[in-house]
């Protein structure tokens, strides 16, 4: 950690760790005309005759900056080294105890996982898994390594570390606000840079993704259900820290399914999607396949199934601008195929 003072920029370091302005801003160090140079640098320029006038504690200060950061990244629970690049399911057992269909599947950033198998067939047991960072203490014996270790214990009990952000298909929204209160309310508690542009960027991406354009204005409680989903997606996106999202069921939220994992993958997270669409399944880049409580087996999208796809969404793309047109009020006869 020391290093960061004497290898960033001042510029360089606002932009790792934005809430370092106040930490500058309460210890009244005016730091715009360094910004170009590395905080020792910049401790460095104080003269003795400064120091004695004003009663500088030069070490004091680096300290104290070295400590705020600590404390900062601890609450704020970012990951101060590599983050999570990968995500590990060691075998458990299924329902009856026998053993799963495969050793170990490891799950990449950026990676798409869809997740299929009949309805109570143990999908929001493998989520549970991942989520509480699983080792052998849940019904299914599962291990869960994250960077192919066992993971540290705050992905399991510290409020401000989540391993796994869930978007169900039911989000009601209870709180009395607008879009815009709530998106800051949310960058805030992250102490985000550039508020305004954050914020600006999250309801454009929703409006990318909704097949209803709302906006900031817009009371959340009277958000449609897939202007809700669309919201979330972005904010989750752009916003979130948690490295793994898992969604439930987007097929019917009404939005933009290619759109949504895409914007998501872009922010280098790891995508776990439960469906029982095809499209979907197909658009993941291996699929995990649940029965009886267990994974039975995991298969890769091979380059058929990628070629039916094709043909499923161009005809996907036929039914959502049928869609479209009947919700303006034409008749399907009108429609140009």
């Amino acid at each position: 950690m020391n290093n960061v003072l004497n290898t960033l920029t001042i510029r360089e370091l606002q932009q790792k760790y934005p809430f370092v302005i106040n930490y500058f801003e309460e210890n009244r160090l005016n730091v715009k005309r360094f910004e170009r140079n590395t905080f020792e640098e910049y401790l460095g320029h104080f003269s003795e005759e400064e120091i004695e006038e004003w009663g500088i504690d030069i070490k004091g200060i680096r300290e104290g900056l070295l400590e705020y950061i600590s404390q900062m990244i601890e609450f704020l629970g970012l990951e101060e080294d590599k983050g999570i690049e990968s995500l590990t399911i060691l075998a458990g057992t299924n329902k009856s105890g026998e053993k799963e269909g495969f050793e170990e599947f490891t799950i990449k950033k950026s990676e798409i996982i869809s997740i299929v198998g009949p309805t109570g067939s143990g999908k929001s047991r493998l989520l549970a898994d991942i989520e509480w960072a699983a080792q052998g203490d849940t019904p299914t014996k599962r291990r869960i390594l994250v960077n192919g270790e066992v993971p540290d214990m705050k992905w399991r009990f510290s409020s401000n570390n989540k391993l796994v952000a869930q978007l169900s298909q039911n989000m009601n929204f209870v709180m009395d606000l607008t879009v815009y209160e709530f998106l800051k309310l949310h960058a805030q508690s992250r102490m985000v840079e550039k508020e305004e542009e954050v914020i600006k960027e999250i309801i454009e991406a929703a409006n990318n993704l909704s097949g209803e354009k709302f906006d900031l204005n817009s009371q959340i409680t009277s958000l449609s259900g897939g202007q809700s989903r669309a919201l979330m997606i972005a904010d989750t996106a752009i916003l979130s820290s948690s490295p793994i999202v898992l969604i439930d069921e987007i097929e019917n939220a009404g939005i933009d399914r290619k759109k949504a994992l895409n914007l998501l993958v872009s922010s280098d997270k790891i995508v776990l999607i439960a469906t029982h669409d095809p499209i979907l399944a197909l658009m993941a880049d291996k699929r995990i396949v649940i029965k009886n409580g267990g994974i039975d087996k995991i298969i890769e999208t091979s380059r058929k199934e990628k070629e039916v796809l094709e043909e499923l969404e161009r005809m996907d793309s036929i039914i959502q601008s049928m869609r479209n047109n009947l919700r303006k009020g034409l008749t399907i006869d009108s429609i140009e195929n």
